[in-house]
């Protein structure tokens, strides 16, 4: 064999010991891995493929943060009150609870809701949670629903948030008035509280048209101070509701104007002194006649509000 053949042979034989070590050892794993082509729903809508180099399935959206959202979607169009949804792991809560908030793109707050763990959240584990979150409307068409874990050490490297991107339903909605309570509004000029209408405060809100504007605008009134912004808790602006086990049962509407209002009182939560109970049943009733149908409002059971 010649040396002229021999070089070749040599050469030939190198180049493919260098292809071997350039595929197997110097080429990254996934330039050659080839995973196959599934892919695996997430609880909000979207999907995520397999990647290399082990092939497993990429993160869904929140998963890394340990929370996963089903409802509402990313860019979902919601209206109020809003159904909230999803799982998340037991470090973001603290007494099964923590706290989502709503923005809209000028990044005004239009609501908050305390979200509740459905299961046993003392678990590194993925725990069902939900809530219902009522919100003003915006003027924009867009916002940002902000989720904050539960953080009682105050640190800020310990508050995760995550965020999910929502559209506002353009659905014909009407103006509103819930009746909140101002102590600094209903002293007398020796500076003492009267306990008295003279305290409350109309807060204006918008809901969706509907059939029942009475159920829903009383039922908002309840949701308490969840319904308030910060600006107007700074302002003095607060109430009592929720009250543990209380709850609209019931609404009838007479034909003379009388309104019927029946209520679940499971934990006798309506009861305590005079100025109290006072201040209870005067935010229902000032809220429940703004409607002009509305002339006298009684309560069921009634032994409600009772001093």
């Amino acid at each position: 064999m010649s040396k002229l053949i021999k070089s070749i042979i040599l050469i030939v034989f190198s180049l493919i010991i260098c292809g071997i070590v350039w595929k197997f050892f110097v080429l990254p794993k996934d330039e050659y891995i080839a995973c196959t082509m599934d892919a695996k729903l997430c609880p909000d809508g979207s999907y995520v493929s397999r990647i290399a180099p082990d092939c497993k399935f990429d993160f869904c959206p929140g998963e890394k943060e340990g929370i996963l959202i089903s409802l509402p979607n990313p860019d979902e169009k919601i209206k109020s009150p809003l159904k909230i949804e999803g799982e998340a792991s037991g470090s973001w809560f603290f007494e099964a609870e923590f706290l989502a908030e709503l923005y809209d793109s000028d990044d005004n707050l239009l609501g908050r809701a305390i979200l509740t763990a459905k299961e046993d959240w003392m678990t590194e584990d993925f725990v069902p949670f939900g809530g219902e979150l009522n919100f003003v409307q915006s003027s924009v068409t867009s916002g940002i629903l902000k989720f904050l874990s539960a953080n009682p050490s105050g640190l800020p490297e310990n508050q995760k948030v995550f965020e999910v991107s929502v559209k506002f339903d353009e659905s014909s909605y009407e103006k509103i008035l819930l009746y909140y309570y101002n102590l600094e509004q209903d002293k007398d000029e020796q500076d003492n509280v009267k306990c008295s209408r003279d305290g409350l405060v109309p807060i204006e809100r918008e809901i969706p048209l509907t059939k029942t504007p009475i159920q829903d605008t009383i039922n908002l009134l309840l949701k308490g101070k969840e319904n308030l912004t910060q600006e107007e808790i700074n302002q003095g602006i607060t109430t009592e509701y929720p009250l543990a086990g209380f709850s609209l049962k019931e609404v009838n509407l007479k034909e003379n104007g009388t309104l019927i209002l029946k209520f679940n009182d499971s934990l006798d939560k309506t009861s305590g002194g005079s100025c109290r109970v006072g201040i209870l049943w005067f935010q229902i009733e000032k809220t429940a006649k703004q409607f002009s149908d509305v002339k006298e409002v009684q309560f069921l059971p009634e032994e409600l509000f009772q001093p």
